[in-house]
């Protein structure tokens, strides 16, 4: 009788743990099919946000990468966008901090008052206050955009940064500089800070020269060793004369840098004064 207690419960027990291992498994799979499809929406939606920049403008020429990290629900808020106006050509790149839908639907917002702009608007200030008005409504306060707007004209490039990474400028003679402001000043979205406004500064721009906006899922990419990727001593990389050809050589060095999958998007926007 004894013996076929512990029969029992013996069966009992393998019962119980077979169970129990079904229910994870298929909790695991459920989890895993969420975490597609909330991927894939993501991307399809920044399939949509995210669209190709002219290839000329005036006397530019340009070119964009996009590198999405290989990770679960980990699409990003990188953003780019570039528009001709009177006043010359205007280019912003930034990153929203987060990942996922929320993320994409921020960048959208961004991009949408940065598009909707008006042409004739003259001061790069006016169009990172119409910016800065337009992130205020969507977030709360606590998660924020950095971003770097450019005006480019025959007389140089216009800067406003708002926390983002320096962009590279790399001259006609191989030289290359990181133009920064004064004072940095916070990413957008963090206004009831009573924080300064970011103060516009400028860099000359020539033939032969190229411009690289980028964020910071390029500089911050580790190799092996954690070290970070060098990107002023890969300026070299982008000698080719056509700027897609150029930039895809960059973002090849980058990911043979990484030797693996990106951990953070990376979007690259290049131009080139030919």
């Amino acid at each position: 009788m004894l013996a076929a207690r512990r029969g029992y419960m013996t069966i009992a027990s393998v019962v119980g743990v077979t169970t129990a291992g079904i229910v994870a498994v298929v909790m695991r799979q459920q989890r895993e099919m969420e975490l597609a499809n909330v991927r894939s929406i993501a991307e399809a939606a920044q399939r949509v946000l995210l669209k190709p920049v002219p290839r000329k403008a005036g006397p530019l020429r340009a070119a964009v990468s996009y590198t999405s990290a290989v990770a679960e629900a980990r699409i990003g808020g990188d953003l780019y966008e570039m528009v001709a106006s009177p006043h010359g050509v205007r280019v912003i790149v930034g990153d929203v901090q987060g990942k996922g839908l929320e993320a994409v639907e921020t960048a959208a917002v961004v991009l949408g008052a940065f598009r909707e702009s008006p042409p004739e608007e003259p001061d790069l200030s006016e169009m990172g206050q119409r910016l800065e008005r337009a992130v205020n409504r969507q977030l709360d306060g606590e998660k924020f955009v950095t971003a770097t707007l450019a005006g480019v004209t025959t007389d140089g490039v216009t800067f406003l940064n708002y926390g983002h990474p320096a962009p590279m400028v790399t001259r006609a003679d191989g030289s290359v500089t990181f133009p920064e402001p004064p004072a940095y000043a916070l990413p957008l979205g963090l206004a009831a800070h009573n924080t300064a406004a970011p103060q516009p500064f400028r860099t000359g721009f020539s033939a032969g020269d190229q411009l690289l906006l980028y964020t910071d899922g390029v500089t911050e990419a580790r190799d092996a060793a954690g070290r970070f990727c060098p990107l002023d001593e890969r300026a070299h990389v982008l000698k080719e004369h056509d700027p897609e050809a150029a930039l895809e050589r960059l973002r090849q060095d980058l990911v043979q840098h990484v030797k693996g999958p990106l951990h953070d998007d990376a979007a690259m926007l290049l131009l080139r004064y030919r």
